[in-house]
């Protein structure tokens, strides 16, 4: 009994490692699907909807397609406004940035001995150097991503990728335990998906609205940003904040108006994200702080930003997986921060 123990443990030992390498290798293909199956639960009630009022499974999945298409339509013109944002105040902005620059430069040489020889040129390089190759690769990966993002979604919602099969056939033998944790799993996503996304957009919206109050340029572009940047759990909320307030610093004088202006935006991420959030999550949503940042330090490796965005969802898919074992229960213990 000790050997086969033993045994098991040396196996976890090699596939585990072996698991996280081939989700890294084979990231073009586990990013997209598992945000598909995300966005594809959100989607599952209404197509039930659309089930019990007699509409064809193909015209329902159409709907759903055309609805996510006009997200990202919705989402692309607000790139594009903010983008024309920047380009139309592009040289004023510059400017007070150039001063700004100076001014640092200066306090630094008086303070610390510090002497730049090329400034204009390392803030011409800084601000205006063409990434061209990076940014069409970019785009380019951005765009496969997408399009199979939502090919993998049909084939959920078309049933030809059904998680509830698979877990009935593999992990959870029972078909009543597999169902049960199944509808589990569901809720509890659509839930975390959906008060994400409105805290996100509050967030986005908060901080929009403190800009165009204190004068700060790009308002449009910083909302989206922090809408955004708000699906990273905890690291999104303090990097909104470190780099508007070093762009207000830059358009604002140093007074009690960058002061005020600091605050407010802080107090945005602190009462959505730190307060109301929780509320709405709830307590099954009750992850320890060690364990969001493991899991966000573990999945940004192995994926990069999508891996950011996707730590928590995955974390709580792994947690309600883990509470259906008596074996596994003080893992998910653990991982909740239950004593």
């Amino acid at each position: 009994m000790n050997q086969l123990r033993t045994t098991n443990i040396l196996l976890s030992i090699i596939v585990i490692p072996l698991v996280f390498f081939l989700l890294k290798i084979l990231s073009f293909i586990f990013i997209p699907l598992i945000f598909s199956m995300f966005i594809a639960l959100l989607f599952l009630p209404l197509m039930r909807w659309l089930g019990r009022k007699k509409i064809p499974r193909a015209i329902s999945i159409i709907i759903v397609v055309l609805l996510i298409a006009i997200g990202l339509k919705i989402g692309l013109e607000l790139v594009k406004v903010s983008g024309r944002e920047i380009l139309n105040s592009e040289t004023e902005f510059f400017v007070k940035a150039e001063e700004k620059f100076d001014t640092l430069l200066l306090m630094g040489n008086e303070t610390f001995g510090i002497e730049v020889d090329s400034k204009e040129s390392f803030f011409k390089k800084f601000i205006h150097e063409e990434t061209i190759g990076v940014t069409i690769d970019f785009v380019r990966k951005t765009l496969t991503m997408i399009l199979m993002t939502i090919f993998f979604v049909v084939l959920w919602l078309a049933e030809s990728i059904n998680i509830q099969k698979v877990l009935n056939n593999t992990l959870l033998k029972l078909k009543h335990t597999s169902v049960k944790t199944f509808i589990k799993i569901e809720n509890d996503l659509i839930t975390f998906v959906k008060v994400k996304f409105a805290v996100s957009l509050a967030t986005g919206i908060g901080t929009g609205l403190a800009c165009l109050f204190f004068d700060v340029s790009f308002p449009i572009f910083w909302g989206l940003f922090a809408f955004l940047i708000n699906f990273v759990q905890m690291v999104g909320s303090i990097i909104t904040v470190v780099l508007l307030s070093a762009f207000a610093f830059i358009e604002l004088d140093p007074t009690s108006i960058l002061f005020f202006f600091v605050v407010s935006i802080t107090g945005v991420q602190v009462l959505f994200g730190s307060i109301l959030e929780p509320i709405f999550m709830g307590k099954s949503f009750s992850l320890n702080v060690i364990t969001v940042l493991v899991m966000l330090m573990l999945w940004g490796y192995i994926w990069g930003v999508p891996g950011l965005i996707m730590a928590i969802p995955i974390t709580v898919f792994l947690k309600i997986m883990l509470e259906q074992f008596e074996s596994t229960k003080v893992i998910a213990n653990l991982l909740s921060g239950k004593n």
